[in-house]
């Protein structure tokens, strides 16, 4: 079931260091929404709902409704600033959306048939997922919340690239559009720890009797 985000937002007029900090204070967080060629907009957020909703993969690759002075934003968000050491949100950019808005976002990756891959399966090998996301560019209204990755015949020592994601409709991969040269791995089998040592072994002994029949 797809997820929805309402954040509910008050206007903001003062800007700068110490307006900043005053909402900080009363546990706002201050946030700016911009694009759509509309005016910047300043706004302030419940700290405790925001740092909730961050807890929730979804929402940083969701289209969100922000609402505040009677009338409501569809937006994504672009940037967000933590405190170096505490459990704070700084600050948060949001841009506006349309359903024909062209954004780029980064969409989390899941993994799915890792038991059944012939490399972990037959040879006992050990999944290692090279990215955790993904950059896609698509409108607004095709953004996906994740994209699968499919490992159920991955052989050992052979990468999963990108260019062999199933993507949604109207969905791209940003870095295959700049080359083949950026069809990068996205996850690999590693070969078991002891099969690795028993073929460096088994090389090792015709090493040997090699050189023993060259004598």
């Amino acid at each position: 079931m797809s997820v929805t985000f309402e954040l509910n937002a008050e206007l903001r007029s003062g800007s700068g260091t110490g307006a900043s900090r005053r909402l900080r204070r009363d546990e706002k967080v201050p946030a700016v929404l911009y694009g759509a060629e509309k005016e910047p907009v300043r706004v302030a957020l419940d700290h405790n709902t925001v740092l909730h909703s961050l807890e929730n993969e979804a929402f940083y690759s969701h289209i969100l409704t922000v609402k505040f002075d009677g009338r409501e934003e569809k937006v994504v968000l672009k940037d967000l600033q933590r405190h170096p050491s505490k459990p704070r949100v700084m600050h948060m950019d949001f841009q506006r959306v349309s359903d024909a808005t062209k954004i780029r976002m980064q969409v989390p990756l899941h993994f799915v048939g890792e038991d059944k891959a012939p490399g972990v399966k037959q040879s006992g090998g050990t999944v290692a997922h090279l990215m955790n996301n993904v950059e896609v560019i698509c409108l607004a209204k095709n953004l996906p919340e994740f994209i699968e990755a499919d490992l159920s015949e991955l052989e050992t020592g052979v990468p999963l690239r990108l260019s062999e994601l199933t993507l949604p409709e109207g969905v791209q991969v940003a870095a295959l559009l700049q080359g083949a040269e950026h069809d990068l791995s996205i996850a690999v089998i590693n070969k078991a720890r002891g099969a690795e040592e028993e073929e460096a072994l088994v090389a090792g002994e015709s090493e040997v009797e090699g050189e023993g029949e060259g004598a």
